[in-house]
């Protein structure tokens, strides 16, 4: 008898894992063929081999600045901010245990947007400046909600609600921004505060996938210990978990992720937000989804880039796009929640 209960515990992990590995393969490469699409497609479509050659140094006429000045740097910073919010939101999700806990709805977002539009359009500085302004801006956020949000005891329901309501006074600093500013300024704000890939350029990705690269690991190792922090205090400091460094560590990764990734596109909506319970949706509980979540993300927004560019005679900002998909998600969650009496 006790084996079978092992040999059946064992049967399930496989599975589980069976399953994690199929659909972290299958995200993969849905994200390199709408990665091959954002180069291929545009108002002039290239065949495969020129674009290839393009990349690989080739002077083509017409094709190589398409190609390597305007597609290219698209593409990248779509796929490195799209896992930066897909993977970051599900590490908050996660750790706070509530879909709501995202750093779009907490605030921590508006704290990187705030410090960025303040930047660019008061300081008018250099791209360098609004990257170190919206992380620290990001840091500083989350350390403002958890002094306020702190009590006699940990809360999550808390942390929220004042996440919220910084959230508010944030995105009101961001409007009397624009009021003030130079009108000439104010297009490019709001078109950064949509959330979009136009404009990208070579230059300004560096930072962002150094980031993504350095502390995307980082993220995966502390996976097992996140799961663990699932259980509940008493469960994963019984385990061997130090609760209070492997929270940091991991905030402090998701953070810098998220606001180096919300200065180079702007915060692009709900990526954050639907990416953790698509992924667990797809591939299932019992292993760490950081990865999945962040393919997720990756997908999310070269599809809906891809969508709002070609999909209606108009183009649209990607951020457009994630949030007429984010939006009625958010209500459906929110009225499932306050039934359950979540809320």
């Amino acid at each position: 008898m006790k084996n079978q209960s092992i040999n059946f515990i064992k049967e399930g992990i496989q599975k589980r894992r069976i399953r994690w590995i199929l659909v972290t393969s299958i995200l993969t490469v849905l994200a390199c063929i709408l990665a091959c699409a954002m180069l291929l497609l545009g108002n002039t479509f290239y065949p495969v081999q020129d674009v290839i050659q393009a990349l690989s140094g080739e002077q083509i006429q017409g094709v190589s600045f398409a190609v390597s000045t305007l597609r290219l740097p698209r593409m990248l910073a779509g796929l490195f901010a799209g896992f930066a919010f897909g993977a970051g939101g599900y590490i908050f999700q996660t750790l706070l245990r509530n879909p709501l806990a995202n750093p779009n709805v907490i605030g921590i977002t508006a704290g990187s947007s705030a410090a960025a539009v303040f930047c660019i359009v008061i300081l008018h500085t250099s791209y360098a400046v609004v990257s170190i302004a919206a992380v620290v801006a990001g840091l500083v956020t989350v350390l403002i909600i958890y002094l306020l949000a702190k009590g006699s005891s940990f809360s999550i329901g808390r942390i929220i609600l004042v996440g919220i309501g910084i959230q508010a006074m944030l995105n009101a600093f961001i409007s009397y921004i624009l009021l003030i500013g130079d009108e000439q300024d104010i297009p490019s704000a709001m078109r950064w505060l949509s959330g979009s890939l136009n404009g990208s350029q070579m230059e300004e990705l560096p930072s962002l996938m150094i980031t993504v690269l350095l502390f995307s690991p980082v993220l995966v190792l502390l996976g097992k210990r996140l799961n663990m922090l699932e259980l509940g205090e008493q469960a994963a400091t019984s385990l061997g978990v130090h609760t209070d460094k492997t929270r940091i560590a991991l905030i402090l990764a998701s953070v810098c992720m998220i606001a180096i990734a919300t200065a180079t596109t702007g915060p692009i909506a709900f990526v954050a937000f639907l990416s953790g319970p698509i992924a667990t949706r797809l591939a299932g509980a019992g292993f760490s989804n950081i990865i999945p979540a962040g393919l997720v993300g990756v997908n999310l927004v070269l599809a809906s880039d891809l969508i709002g560019q070609f999909a209606f005679e108009v183009r649209f900002p990607v951020g457009i796009i994630t949030g007429l998909l984010g939006a009625p998600y958010l209500i459906y969650l929110l009225i499932r929640m306050n039934r359950k009496g979540d809320l």
